[in-house]
C-alpha cells in the first residue's frame, strides 16, 4: 500500500473519524463527551485488554526475542525527555521548570496513541509483536522521571522526587498496563479462550470501544484549542517537529533491535506521543511552579491529533523504508 492510500486509509477509519466527530463537535461547543464514569471503565478495559493480550503473547516469546527491542525502549525513554528538555531550553527559551514538565509528557507514552498505532499497523497487514504493551511500562518511567530529575536539579528547591515516583508506578494506567501482562503471562491459552472475544485487541467489541474512547477524546483536545495562543509559535512547532524526530529515532532504534516493521512503526509512535494521563498528577507534585497550559495544549491539543492523523501513517512509511 502506497503512503498516500495508507494516510488516507487512516483518516477513514472509523476511529480517525470519531476522534474528529469529537473535535469538530467541541469546536462548534456541540458536547459528545462521555459521561466520567463510563469514560473511565472504557479507558481501564482497553488498558486492562492491552497487557492481557500482551501477557499472552509475552508467554511465548523468548528472552531473546525481547531482550534487544526493551533495551532499545529503555534508551529511548533516557533520550525523548533530555531532547525534549534541551531543546525546550534552547529553542522555546522557556524556564526550567516548564521545561522539565513539558519534557516529562514528551518522554512519557500516550496509551490512546500506542492502541491507535497497534491498530493502523495491523490493518495494513503488518502487526506488531505481541509483547508490544510490555515496552509501553520499559518507556514510561524512566520517561517521565529523567524530566522530573532535570526538573528538581536545575531549579531546586526541597521537594522529593520519592512521591513523584510513587505516583508513576502506582498510577492507573501503569497498573493496569502491567497487572494485564502478569495476569495474561500465567493465564494460558485455554483459560484466554474463555475471555479472547471480550479482550481480543483485533475483535469488534475493542475496537467499537476505541471509537467510543477517541470520540471523547477529540472533544477532550478540541477544549484545549483556545489556548493554542498562549503557548506562542515556537511551542506549536516544538509539538509537531519533536514527535517526528523522537518517532524517526523510534523507528529506527526498532528496526536495529530486529522488530518487524509493525512493531518499528509502533515504537515509533509510541516514542513520538506525549502523556496526558500519567504525566500532569507527577509534574504536578514534583514541580508545581510548572505551568499545566503549556504541556497539556501542546501534549492533548496538538501532538496528540496530530499523531493520530498523520504521525502514525508516517512512522509507519519510516518503518517500510527503514526495512526495504
Amino acid at each position: 500500500m502506497s503512503a498516500n492510500n495508507a494516510l488516507i486509509g487512516n483518516l477513514l477509519s472509523p476511529a480517525v473519524l470519531a476522534f474528529v466527530l469529537g473535535l469538530t463537535a467541541r469546536i462548534i461547543k456541540g458536547d459528545l463527551t462521555l459521561p466520567k464514569d463510563a469514560f473511565g471503565l472504557i479507558a481501564a478495559y482497553l488498558l486492562f485488554a492491552i497487557g492481557l493480550k500482551g501477557g499472552i503473547e509475552l508467554s511465548h516469546a523468548s528472552i531473546a526475542e525481547v531482550t534487544k527491542p526493551a533495551a532499545a525502549t529503555l534508551l529511548l525513554g533516557c533520550l525523548t525527555p533530555i531532547t525534549a528538555y534541551l531543546i525546550l531550553r534552547k529553542c522555546c527559551r522557556l524556564g526550567t521548570a516548564d521545561s522539565a514538565g513539558v519534557a516529562a509528557h514528551y518522554g512519557s507514552v500516550s496509551a490512546v496513541t500506542f492502541i491507535a498505532a497497534q491498530s493502523f499497523v495491523a490493518a495494513q497487514g503488518q502487526p506488531a509483536e505481541g509483547f508490544m504493551s510490555t515496552l509501553v511500562t520499559v518507556l514510561e518511567s524512566p520517561g517521565i522521571n529523567i524530566a522530573l530529575a532535570i526538573g528538581l536539579m536545575t531549579s531546586g528547591g526541597g521537594r522529593k522526587l520519592s512521591a513523584a515516583l510513587h505516583e508513576v508506578f502506582t498510577s492507573r494506567g501503569l497498573l493496569l498496563l502491567v497487572g494485564g501482562l502478569i495476569v495474561g503471562c500465567v493465564t494460558g491459552e485455554k483459560n484466554w479462550a474463555d475471555v479472547a472475544l471480550f479482550y481480543d485487541t483485533k475483535g469488534p467489541i475493542f475496537r467499537g470501544s476505541l471509537c467510543l474512547f477517541l470520540l471523547h477524546m477529540g472533544a477532550l483536545a478540541g477544549e484545549r484549542l483556545h489556548d493554542l495562543r498562549s503557548v506562542g509559535p515556537r511551542l506549536l512547532a516544538f509539538a509537531v517537529i519533536v514527535p517526528v524526530l523522537h518517532g524517526t529515532l523510534g523507528v529506527w532504534l526498532g528496526h536495529l533491535s530486529g522488530l518487524s516493521v509493525g512493531g518499528a512503526a509502533v515504537l515509533g509512535a509510541m516514542a513520538a506521543s506525549a502523556s496526558y494521563i500519567a504525566a500532569p498528577p507527577a509534574v504536578r507534585l514534583t514541580l508545581p511552579e510548572a505551568n499545566p497550559t503549556f504541556s497539556l495544549t501542546c501534549a492533548l491539543g496538538i501532538t496528540f491529533p496530530f499523531n493520530i492523523l498523520i504521525g502514525i501513517p508516517l512512522y509507519f512509511e519510516i518503518a517500510r523504508w527503514f526495512g526495504e
